[in-house]
């Protein structure tokens, strides 16, 4: 099997999980499940020296303290610092742009939950040999409930090492396209993980952004080189336009291709998504903190202080951290970075 280097990108600002969440401390660097961060937990899936090369994490100058410190353990790790924040597509062009053209990336958001290990090892595996074929792969995670806040990808015909080809991608969908996707059985999720050679990559990149592909290589050519750290042109890397890996590549390429993964993961996108990823009690509970809860089900406490006392709710979430306490039903999760206190944190 071809070793796999880790590509974990590291940015935003998770409004969605304020006030735990902030732009001073984003969620990847936080311990929300288990005492891992879970940039730390990325870390340490891909720490398999015999699966895995030592990884290239690609953050701003704002995250870049965290990052040093949560990741003292992962040895011959690489930094990329972003002069600005320019979306994934041109994030994941730096780290290309610096490796060997036949090297496969793993391209892994940080701030996700994995809870099944040894099925994202298997998921990375397939998706490399694919990618080792000239295959551009994303990882379909299954879709066991018809999510409206996620991307889908319909699988194709069958193709090597247990993979698909891409029939197409679909936007975020409503309620009632969702549950179509979730009983026809031949979409999954895009969970934003990716496979592919560097050099396939910037080929694509190339033939479908040329643009970005030339400042990304000015980039990098007139980039310093800091001990692990690597500080790209800044001027150069402004004058990117902002786009994702799925708009500038993964949705225009004949390459395409989709590797099933269930894996038991999570974006943890918002307080909801938290409290599925968690422990919860036979009334579906969860509490981290002081807090005491009667007649309640599907309730999620969170504080870091105060005593929470809560009597006879459902499905809601209270969080308190510091000055700021937070109560949210389960369907308003979504909205919660939209609060002036997310925004202007």
């Amino acid at each position: 099997m071809p070793v796999i280097t880790p590509i974990i990108l590291c940015g935003g600002s998770g409004t969605r999980l304020w006030p735990r969440s902030r732009a001073v401390k984003p969620k990847p660097f936080l311990p929300l499940v288990g005492e891992a961060t879970l940039f730390e937990a990325t870390l340490a899936r891909c720490a398999d020296p015999a699966v895995f090369a030592p990884p290239i994490v690609v953050t701003g100058r704002d995250h870049l303290e965290h990052v040093t410190a949560q990741s003292q353990v992962a040895a011959g790790l690489q930094i990329i610092v972003e002069p600005a924040a320019r979306n994934t597509a041109p994030a994941v062009a730096l780290a290309a742009a610096r490796l060997p053209a036949e090297a496969i990336m793993l391209v892994c958001p940080s701030d996700h939950y994995i809870g099944d290990r040894a099925a994202f090892i298997g998921a990375a595996q397939s998706a490399a040999a694919l990618a080792a074929d000239g295959w551009m792969v994303a990882f379909g995670i299954e879709a066991v409930s018809p999510e409206t806040g996620f991307g889908y990808i319909l699988r194709g015909t069958a193709i090597d090492h247990g993979g698909y080809r891409i029939e197409r991608f679909v936007e975020k969908p409503d309620r009632d396209r969702a549950a179509q996707f979730l009983a026809d059985g031949g979409y999954s999720w895009n969970g934003g993980i990716f496979a592919f050679r560097a050099g396939d990559y910037l080929t694509e990149l190339e033939r479908y952004r040329p643009e970005m592909a030339r400042l990304v290589r000015k980039s990098v050519s007139e980039g310093v080189q800091d001990g692990a750290q690597f500080y790209p042109d800044a001027d150069a890397f402004a004058a990117i336009e902002r786009e994702s890996v799925d708009y500038a590549v993964m949705e225009n390429t004949s390459r395409a291709a989709v590797i099933p993964a269930d894996m038991g993961w999570s974006d943890i996108g918002n307080w909801t998504a938290l409290h599925e990823a968690r422990s919860r009690d036979a009334a579906g509970n969860s509490v981290t903190g002081k807090a005491e809860l009667i007649d309640c089900s599907n309730v999620m406490v969170e504080t870091d202080g105060p005593r929470v006392s809560i009597i006879g709710l459902q499905d809601v979430v209270v969080v308190v951290d510091g000055n700021e306490v937070l109560i949210v039903s389960a369907a308003g999760a979504q909205q919660v970075g939209k609060l002036n206190g997310a925004e202007n944190q």
